[in-house]
């Protein structure tokens, strides 16, 4: 059995992982899906104090009070940057990550040191109070009008700070095997290019940026790859 913890990005909370969790634990395997502070079921909490350093706690609490060990971290987008820090500080918890069309930083870059200049006026010119609202369900890929209605009804505002503050790392995060499911097409994003200089093994996922829901099928079958037998 293989412990997967899976970690969405923003906007998102844990039940975007919903059908992907299913298909995995129907395979024998322990799957965990936290919601960070201040999304999804948590969203009561959201304020704009809430950074990086929050979630990253936030992920350092399941993998302690659960007993977690041995596990497969999977990030996607935002939370590249939560699982590789929490990595980083527990790597003896974890076996491998997963990057799903994840942002990757060096020590003391942060979100906003890695995305496009149009994304960074994007989050500059959106942010109210310290919160950025979410886009339309086509900025993720999601075009298929249930599946819009599904994701649209649940995404939430997220704290601006999480995307500024630098994530830290003491380079122990670099010693855990780590591969990159980069969604196609990426456009401008540099996810292809972060996983190349990096050094990570990728596999390409014909789907929009939310994989997770539009193909949890073909996300689960590249997960499972990971996994030990039951």
């Amino acid at each position: 059995m293989t412990v997967y913890v899976l970690v969405h990005g923003a906007w998102h909370g844990g039940w975007c992982w919903r059908r992907t969790a299913e298909l995995l634990r129907r395979a024998g395997h322990e799957v965990h899906t936290p919601t960070l502070t201040g999304l999804g079921e948590r969203a009561h909490l959201v304020g704009p104090g809430i950074g990086l350093r929050t979630h990253v706690d936030d992920l350092l609490g399941v993998l302690r009070y659960e007993d977690l060990r041995d596990v497969v971290l999977v990030g996607h987008s935002y939370a590249g940057l939560v699982v590789r820090e929490a990595a980083d500080r527990m790597p003896e918890r974890v076996s491998r990550i997963t990057m799903v069309d994840a942002w990757a930083g060096q020590d003391g870059q942060s979100l906003e040191d890695l995305v496009p200049g149009f994304f960074r006026d994007w989050i500059e010119s959106a942010t109210v109070d310290g919160l950025i609202p979410p886009s339309p369900a086509a900025a993720v890929g999601v075009t298929e009008p249930d599946q819009v209605a599904w994701l649209e009804a649940r995404l939430t505002p997220h704290p601006r700070r999480t995307f500024s503050e630098p994530t830290r790392l003491s380079g122990a995060v670099d010693a855990i095997d780590c591969r990159a499911v980069l969604c196609s097409p990426n456009g401008p994003m540099p996810f292809p290019r972060l996983a190349e200089e990096n050094g990570w093994a990728s596999t390409v996922l014909d789907v929009g940026h939310d994989a997770m829901v539009t193909a949890p099928q073909a996300l689960a079958e590249i997960l499972l790859q990971d996994a030990r037998p039951s």
